[in-house]
């Protein structure tokens, strides 16, 4: 691993050659296949409606898995990112938590289709992995301020979503291509028969997706771990562990001051956790509402993301043009009034008009509804990403720069400390209601409050 000598201002600062960004940039693409393939478009879908009993039980039970994993997330996240910024690196913390997500993205193979038994260590693996690639993502953003110039941070922030995002379609594409076959024709989307012999019936096709991510993230993370530099160690762990603690204790006692700061990390804290909440139960929803299987559900992840990787190239240039807060605002209203639209599509009607539903066995997405919901699906994804990026910016524009690792566990923390409170209601009112609608609904509150919250913040 390489080093910075010494650490500088960040007026006089010189920056690394462009391998050490671009490597940087390709954290986002190895770990992007986690959210694309498991927690969102293949393997989600799959367990809601082939391992769970029913999709609406499946949602519920996604649902608390990843909320336990949240609040592990929220507790650790601020004290791991104080403890890096004491001790100086990073990189042994992005080694050590995405070896957690590779050991838990391997065990998705277990999912065998039908079998109750296996839904506790499957759910537990799901806990871990994503605990695992949230920490190991803390890390990596505390290293952008020392990758380049200040005014050039957005268009790194939207550059490395993009490219996380070509890589989600990347991997969605090998696997509906490939590996994922439908059970009853045995023939991928391209109408191939699934490589290394994949059983259909038994969805082996689906369940590859936790071994393919592991590897796909040791692969592709290795040139970050070769050409960008890292911090110096500064001083041992035990001193470092003393130094963060005290640090954070006094950063929590300051923030009451930076008013902005603190209504940014309070905004970042719902609207977020309304985002991955959307994300994480949009393969869900649309598998109980139209009956999408894996090859439906994962073609719309690749249109989506599609739609994603222009929307946050974009966002990254609007970012640096027109600032992060505004980039912000505009994502927040897209989301919100696609929302709102997606909850009146339902398989008979689009905006509460009565349409031609599906024809069973007829052309993909055949039906007006299913159009309808890729359309606002699209605007989802071309949204998600900028909001994303643009809120990693406005971090870096209003902490301070000496904390930065710190902050980025703040950052964490406002993102997950309530991430569970999203998963949970979902889980509560789908259970409660037998209503995956109902269920969704709910998230149209987190992005009001958290666009309210952001009008009060104050860009540096």
């Amino acid at each position: 691993m390489t080093t910075i000598a010494t650490e500088v201002s960040m007026a006089r600062r010189t920056y690394p050659p462009r391998a050490a960004v671009v490597s940087w940039i390709f954290f986002d693409w190895a770990a992007q296949p986690y959210f694309t393939l498991i927690t969102t478009f293949v393997f989600a879908p799959y367990f809601a409606t082939n391992i769970a009993p029913d999709p609406a039980t499946g949602q519920s039970l996604w649902g608390f898995a990843m909320a336990a994993a949240g609040m592990a997330i929220a507790l650790l996240s601020p004290v791991l990112g104080a403890i890096a910024d004491a001790s100086g690196r990073r990189k042994p913390w992005i080694a050590a938590f995405g070896t957690l997500l590779v050991i838990g993205s391997c065990t998705m193979w277990i999912g065998k289709p039908g079998d109750a038994s296996i839904i506790p260590p499957l759910l537990t693996a799901l806990a871990l992995a994503s605990v695992g690639a949230e920490f190991a993502t803390v890390f990596n953003n505390a290293m952008m301020p020392t990758l380049v110039p200040p005014e050039r941070i957005g268009r790194l922030s939207g550059t490395g979503w993009a490219t996380g995002y070509v890589g989600g379609i990347v991997s969605l594409i090998i696997v509906l291509g490939f590996l994922a076959a439908n059970p009853e024709t045995g023939r991928t989307l391209l109408g191939f028969e699934p490589l290394f012999g994949l059983d259909p019936v038994s969805h082996q096709g689906d369940r590859i997706t936790g071994p393919l991510t592991a590897l796909w993230f040791v692969i592709f993370v290795t040139p970050m771990f070769l050409f960008t530099p890292d911090y110096p160690a500064k001083r041992p762990m035990r001193e470092a562990l003393r130094e963060g603690l005290s640090e954070l204790k006094q950063s929590l006692a300051e923030l009451p001051k930076q008013k902005s700061l603190a209504a940014f990390l309070l905004a970042n804290m719902i609207y977020t956790d309304g985002l991955v909440s959307l994300f994480a139960f949009g393969g869900i929803y649309a598998a109980g509402t139209f009956g999408w299987h894996t090859i439906q559900i994962g073609t719309f992840g690749i249109m989506l993301a599609i739609a994603g990787t222009f929307g946050a190239w974009l966002g990254g240039k609007l970012d640096d043009s027109l600032g992060p807060k505004r980039v912000i605002a505009g994502s927040m209203l897209i989301l919100l009034l696609s929302l709102a639209a997606i909850l009146m599509v339902d398989k008979d009607s689009v905006l509460f008009v009565k349409v031609a539903p599906p024809v069973p066995g007829g052309p993909l997405f055949s039906g007006a509804a299913e159009r309808a919901y890729l359309v606002l699906g699209c605007l989802i994804g071309a949204a998600g990403g900028p909001l994303q990026a643009a809120s990693r910016t406005m971090l870096i524009r209003l902490a301070p720069k000496d904390r930065i690792a710190q902050y980025f566990g703040l950052f964490a923390l406002t993102g997950k400390v309530t991430s569970f409170v999203g998963p949970l209601l979902i889980g509560m009112i789908t259970a409660a209601t037998a209503s995956q609608k109902a269920g969704m609904a709910v998230l149209v509150v987190f992005f009001v409050a958290g666009l309210g919250l952001l009008m009060r913040v104050k860009e540096k």
